[in-house]
């Protein structure tokens, strides 16, 4: 493993922690001691990359999943931190314009995704555009869109808050659930159809 990845590694977990932090907060979770989560969360994501290192040379795939994991939850967060600010200014928490925001921040979290994931998990080196991987691409990115909002959509406005939690913080776990389940797509189309070696 390359010192590069250990350092991206703690910058990803920088700006989770941050922005952990934030969705927290705005969700009207006061804890005082979420503050560390910034500084906690680099180091904890560098050391798991050294231990995945170590794994992986006796499992070399993990490394990959490893990555994807680490830009799977900057993504997440950029979905949600987009989706949090969004939702902040227009003081909407549900309804059809929670969808269009969720839509729109999850598209921004997918953008972020396509370049971490080709240059850094997956190693593309080329920087030539190219067709039909963008297209394959786009068709992934489709589908994981459709499950990521459809999820989220359906835990908000058709289940509903439950066991008394606000509804901001419940419009987050919705997103949660439904980056959850984008995940297990998105690897698995993007290691076998999208940046297929």
């Amino acid at each position: 493993m390359k010192k590069s990845d250990i350092i991206i590694a703690a910058i990803i977990g920088f700006i989770n922690g941050v922005v952990f932090y934030l969705m927290f907060t705005f969700g009207g979770l006061n804890i005082y001691y979420l503050w560390i989560l910034p500084i906690i969360f680099p180091f904890l994501a560098a050391f798991a990359m050294i231990i995945v290192s170590l794994i992986s040379k006796v499992f070399p795939p993990i490394l990959q999943l490893a990555k994807f994991f680490l830009v799977g939850t900057l993504n997440t967060f950029v979905d949600l931190g987009i989706l949090n600010i969004l939702m902040w200014i227009f003081g909407i928490y549900s309804g059809i314009f929670y969808s269009v925001f969720k839509g729109f921040s999850f598209l921004a979290a997918t953008t972020n995704s396509y370049f971490w994931n080709k240059h850094w998990t997956f190693q593309k080196k080329e920087d030539v555009f190219e067709t039909k991987e963008f297209i394959k691409f786009l068709i992934v990115t489709t589908i994981g869109f459709l499950i990521n909002v459809s999820v989220a959509s359906f835990v908000v406005n058709i289940v509903g808050v439950k066991f008394g939690i606000s509804p901001k913080l419940w419009a987050s776990i919705g997103a949660i659930i439904a980056a959850f389940l984008a995940f297990i797509w998105n690897f698995s189309a993007s290691k076998f159809i999208v940046f297929k070696k």
